[in-house]
């Protein structure tokens, strides 16, 4: 430590000043003896560049023998082994692995170098002297929302490896990897700690308090280090409000295989977007987004005849498919133009390269894989196609376009590319509206899924909560498997989902624990100590082995339990409602309301016809539906929709704007008539304001003497619902679904008795517009 007191200074020749002051401050952090220190720095701005100039530094001067360099993928650490073996010095005419050692932890042997590479999962697993299963590296830690809740076995020591061995550890990515049951990784060794991040949450300013640089992506825009972005929207029907799929002979596919398969529905399916490309699937809303990218390639990237580097995010690797197939349809330029890039698609790192530095791929889709670190820097343009609530994942993914680089770095993959001084956001699903949060943790639901359990028991969780919390999910599993689908299950991994998760279970059975241990268990006898060593011993053989297959087979394990169908969309063809950068949004918002100002004025005496819904007799309103569809469709006619209004006005005024539906009705265009007309303060959906007056007028029942029955609760909410969406409600309506279910219309006789018509009658309690009050129907004879 008496070597770090004082460094040299630092020849800067090559450096951006954000690297100098970074590297000066990195120095002084040392020569003061302090144990953490946190490099922020802007995606793009140097932070490996500043790392390997640190860790050179300490090597050479600081005397330190050796620097750990954590990682949590394998494809990072690829990259930073890249990075160090390129590097060269400003004061050595050899590069950085001529002079020190440089090695990528591949398996638990460690050699004899100065800098090793690891991902935290290696390490833990080296620490733990157990073998470690090389897919866990492929997923980064911040993806698996477990991590941060279920407890790790705890890190012991290791004479291979003892807590003297690095003398510092620098930890990429640091805002994900190390906190909770993983900082134990870190706790262990005494060395110093530097933490490097483009995006620190709270959590990462807490670990490490002593920050040496903060250089924002704003600091690095401003300083041409990065390039800024634009946003281009694409807004179509489905892909914001979902579709409706009535029942009927439908087309399934499997999820993984994608084989196709024909059987009838089981009842109408309502779908939200978030629904699309999970348990829906709609082609026609990938088409439309697709075909209007390449339609608007003129506008986003003016007087270009090469598609641009595009990487496009998808939800899963199921999506991810489907987009590659539909971009290779409409742009027509063979296979090699458009690649996915997951862990699951052959060779990724070499795609990777391929798509930095070839002409081909032009286009790349991924779900995680290039979502952080990976460096792609020709990337000119994004196309996201999954939502994103986490704040800092957010940042991280628009770091992949932020990247600057030399016109003729550029052209060499770009040829007909000006230069790089901005990059392009398309938006297909809202991401750059919809709310984020500041850690992917805090979006995580109480539950932990199966996968990320799975990624815990491979990764050494070895507690009760977990392994127990597994065997209930493999249990369910179990139960959905068709007798083939488990001989098949249990061929791979060895046994079926209900045996393994007997297994689990039994590592905590302390009968079976006695037993394994040859310990006698009954009447007065307590175990001694040295009996629950044993016992404890055995616990930990059994959960070891009960894990063992989920440590090998645990993908094969997360396919199958992804082994159902998605239904097939052919019904709603998806269209676009809107394209153009987000600027121009609000102009198309008021533009599209100027022409429905327009439509009430040249329709004004059918619009004053419609008065029948809210101030006449109710047997005339049924004629209003049709009046409405006539209204409709001449508005239509006009390149307007419902849908697309509502919008407008929510983008024009938000705070008066409740959130449609997903699937708007058609009453809610009197909605949009009288709130454009000034005759409500709010625009809110028909069927809102419905359930609001029934709520009202149920509550002033009910607080009587006497009270409808639960019975007769469930026929007014079903007449209710049926009003909310068909404004009307007839004495044959009852025959109909879903009150042909609950005994009819003589039942519903029998629940209200003489009071029957004064329900009927009284419905305006379910109209929203009746003078702007509760209309309140004759007294109720009711049930005691």
């Amino acid at each position: 430590r008496n070597h770090m007191k004082r460094f040299p200074p630092l020849d800067t020749t090559g450096f951006r000043d954000c690297e100098i002051t970074a590297i000066h401050n990195l120095d002084n952090s040392f020569a003061d003896n302090k144990p953490r220190a946190l490099v922020q720095m802007a995606t793009g701005a140097g932070k490996t560049f500043t790392a390997i100039t640190a860790a050179y530094r300490l090597l050479k001067y600081g005397r330190m023998k050796r620097i750990l360099f954590l990682v949590d993928t394998k494809s990072l650490g690829e990259q930073a082994e890249r990075e160090f073996r390129r590097y060269q010095p400003n004061d050595d005419s050899q590069q950085f692995p001529e002079i020190y050692g440089v090695y990528r932890l591949k398996s638990s042997t460690i050699p004899d170098v100065q800098i090793y590479i690891s991902t935290i999962q290696r390490m833990y697993s080296i620490l733990k002297g157990e073998e470690l299963d090389e897919s866990t590296e492929e997923t980064s830690l911040f993806e698996n929302a477990a991590a941060d809740q279920q407890p790790v076995k705890q890190v012991v020591y290791n004479a291979k490896v003892p807590p003297e061995f690095f003398d510092c550890i620098i930890v990429d990515e640091c805002h994900r990897s190390i906190y909770n049951v993983w900082s134990q990784v870190l706790e262990y060794f005494d060395a110093f700690l530097i933490g490097l991040t483009a995006t620190p949450d709270t959590r990462t300013f807490a670990y490490f308090k002593n920050i040496v640089s903060e250089y924002t992506r704003e600091q690095a825009i401003t300083d041409g280090v990065n390039v800024g972005e634009d946003v281009f929207v694409i807004e179509t029907e489905v892909g914001k409000s979902g579709g409706h799929v009535m029942k009927q002979m439908a087309e399934y596919r499997h999820r993984l295989t994608h084989e196709k398969r024909w059987k009838m529905m089981d009842e109408d399916v309502n779908y939200s977007s978030s629904q699309l490309d999970r348990s829906v699937v709609n082609k026609t809303q990938i088409l439309a987004v697709i075909q209007c990218f390449k339609d608007n390639l003129p506008q986003i990237f003016p007087g270009r005849s090469i598609v641009p580097k595009t990487l496009i995010f998808a939800k899963n690797d199921s999506h991810a498919e489907d987009i590659v197939e539909i971009v290779r349809e409409v742009f027509g330029q063979g296979n090699e133009f458009c690649k996915k890039i997951t862990c699951k698609a052959d060779k990724p790192e070499d795609l990777i390269r391929e798509f930095a530095n070839d002409y081909n791929p032009r286009i790349a889709v991924t779900v995680d894989m290039i979502a952080t670190g990976t460096d792609v820097k020709p990337l000119e343009c994004l196309i996201f196609m999954r939502d994103v609530r986490s704040r800092n994942y957010f940042e991280q993914m628009k770091g992949r376009g932020t990247r600057v680089l030399s016109r003729e770095e550029l052209r060499a993959v770009t040829s007909d590319a000006p230069g790089k001084d901005h990059f392009i956001i398309v938006d297909a699903v809202g991401v750059t509206k919809s709310k984020k949060v500041e850690t992917r943790a805090l979006e995580c639901k109480p539950g932990v899924s199966m996968k990320d359990l799975m990624l815990n028991v491979a990764t050494g969780s070895r507690d009760a909560e977990t392994l127990t919390s597994l065997a209930s999910r493999l249990a369910r599993l179990n139960l959905k498997l068709s007798p083939a689908e488990r001989k098949d299950f249990a061929a791979t991994v060895g046994a079926d989902p209900g045996t393994l998760a007997k297994s689990l279970l039994d590592a905590f059975d302390g009968d079976i624990q006695a037993e394994r241990a040859g310990v006698t268990l009954g009447g007065e006898h307590e175990p001694t100590e040295e009996e629950r060593q044993r016992m404890d011993a055995a616990e930990k053989e059994l959960a070891d082995a009960a894990a063992r297959p989920i440590c090998k087979h645990w993908a094969y394990i997360e396919e199958v339990r992804h082994r159902h169908d998605q239904l097939i969309d052919n019904v709603n063809l998806d269209r676009v409602t809107f394209a153009g950068f987000d600027a121009d949004q609000q102009i198309s918002a008021e533009r599209v309301i100027a022409t429905f100002r327009e439509f009430i004025e040249e329709n004004r005496d059918e619009i004053l016809a419609l008065r029948i819904i809210y101030d006449q007799r109710y047997a005339d309103r049924p004629m209003a539906i049709e009046q409405l569809k006539a209204l409709y469709g001449k508005l239509k006619e006009r390149g307007v929709t419902k849908e697309r209004l509502w919008d407008c006005y929510a983008i024009r005024q938000p705070e008066k704007v409740k959130p449609r539906g997903t699937a708007a009705q058609l009453a809610d265009l009197v909605s949009l008539i009288r709130f454009e007309l000034g005759a409500v303060d709010s625009l809110a959906p028909f069927a809102d304001r419905v359930n609001e007056n029934f709520k009202a007028w149920t509550f002033e029942r009910n607080a009587g003497p006497v009270h409808f029955t639960d019975e007769q609760m469930e026929c007014l909410r079903l007449i209710k619902d049926h009003i909310a969406v068909s404004l009307s409600i007839e004495p044959g309506d009852f025959e109909l679904s879903p009150f042909d279910a609950k005994g009819g219309l003589g039942r519903f006789y029998e629940l209200f008795r003489d009071g029957y018509e004064a329900i009927l009658v009284g419905c305006k309690w379910v109209h929203p517009w009746v003078h702007g009050r509760i209309e309140k129907a004759q007294p109720l004879t009711c049930s005691p």
